[in-house]
């Protein structure tokens, strides 16, 4: 059995939207108070604050007389967000995440509920406080009765319900098929077969408009009713971008996982790689980091294998032809096609870089060093 979120949109009446905002400005007023008090606690005395101590600094700040506001939203949601800020706080000190932020008003709000903080019966789900259950669209049934539910309000204000199931996953049938994946920009995969897929390139695409929004939105006034109004706007408008990329990200893993027993894939260093002032929108596009995320945990729910080679592999440079392997010294990006000058080949580049990766893949697979990759020559 695994644990999988299944994620619904809803439509809240105007009494459990008044309730879910008192929740969530809650949440995150007790979120950045104790974060503030832990990070005094840290610059005087040099000492770290754990999830105990935090616990019964909310207690304290419950019991002041005026922060009773507080005990009218559900008490789960305030000790659930001293969880997260301690996975927060755990990740720094592992050195995988920067120092915990402040959370904003303006940006994604959430909180979550779990046991018996909240009902399920039927397709219902009644949160603490209100006494009608929350109108969601159910796009799928629930597989079973959910542990967790995490509710949000992203910057569109558009309400979503997370609901985390434990579910058996079953490993689909297996396949004969192998492939090679080479990420790019021009197309956002290509497959040692020689398939191309296309970009959309869905920033590209609403780039104007954006631009039109941003500028009306900066013109006005803060503060003002019409400077909330143009924010909402610039914000739809970036949710409909994310969700573009999104919905061609995931059909795009889910075709090659499908498909294939086994791909392989460079180890790319996205975050680095983002740093490049020239192709950081374009990369940042492309979703790269995404997708291979998705190629991870999507072939280990369905029994596939995703190989890694090392990412200072000449896969670009170096000739696919069987029995050759030269190896160019230089090849910039705009060179698209070349003819190797060993066995006189013509080559696309990524075509070629793709069959390269496989043909690396397949070494990795054969030796046993999954996830050790090949090292340039």
């Amino acid at each position: 059995m695994k644990k999988k979120a299944y994620k619904y949109r809803f439509y809240p009446t105007d009494e459990q939207a008044l309730l879910l905002a008192k929740t969530f400005g809650c949440v995150r007023f007790v979120y950045n108070n104790i974060l503030q008090q832990r990070t005094d606690v840290f610059y005087k005395d040099g000492t770290s604050v754990n999830y105990n101590a935090a616990s019964k600094m909310l207690t304290e700040l419950k019991k002041n007389p005026e922060f009773d506001w507080l005990k009218e939203v559900a008490s789960v949601a305030l000790q659930q967000s001293l969880r997260h800020q301690q996975t927060a706080f755990t990740n720094f000190w592992d050195k995988r995440t920067k120092y915990p932020t402040f959370k904003k008003k303006n940006h994604r709000q959430s909180f979550s509920l779990v046991g018996t903080a909240f009902r399920y019966r039927e397709n219902q789900i009644f949160i603490p406080k209100c006494k009608e259950p929350l109108n969601i669209r159910w796009s799928q049934a629930l597989p079973s009765e959910p542990s967790t539910i995490v509710i949000s309000k992203d910057a569109a204000n558009r309400y979503f319900i997370s609901c985390l199931c434990e579910v058996e996953i079953k490993p689909m049938p297996i396949s004969a098929k192998q492939v090679g994946i080479d990420l790019g920009l021009t197309d956002l995969y290509i497959t040692s077969d020689g398939f191309k897929s296309g970009n959309p390139r869905h920033f590209k695409k609403y780039q104007a408009k954006l631009a039109l929004l941003q500028r009306s939105l900066a013109r006005k006034k803060k503060g003002s009713n019409n400077r909330a109004k143009a924010r909402l706007k610039v914000a739809r408008l970036h949710a409909k971008i994310a969700d573009s990329r999104k919905d061609a990200t995931h059909k795009a893993t889910r075709r090659l996982i499908n498909e294939n027993q086994v791909v392989y894939v460079e180890n790319l260093a996205v975050k680095n790689m983002i740093k490049n002032p020239k192709l950081a929108k374009h990369i940042a596009d492309a979703n790269w980091g995404e997708m291979l995320r998705q190629l991870k945990y999507k072939g280990s729910w369905a029994g596939r294998e995703i190989v890694e080679i090392d990412r200072f592999f000449p896969s670009t440079k170096r000739c696919s032809e069987a029995g050759c392997g030269f190896i160019h010294d230089h090849l910039p990006l705009s060179v698209r096609h070349w003819t190797c000058p060993s066995c006189g080949t013509l080559h696309d580049r990524d075509i070629n870089a793709a069959k390269n990766i496989k043909t690396a893949g397949q070494a990795v697979l054969a030796s046993g060093a999954i996830g050790a990759g090949l090292k340039a020559a």
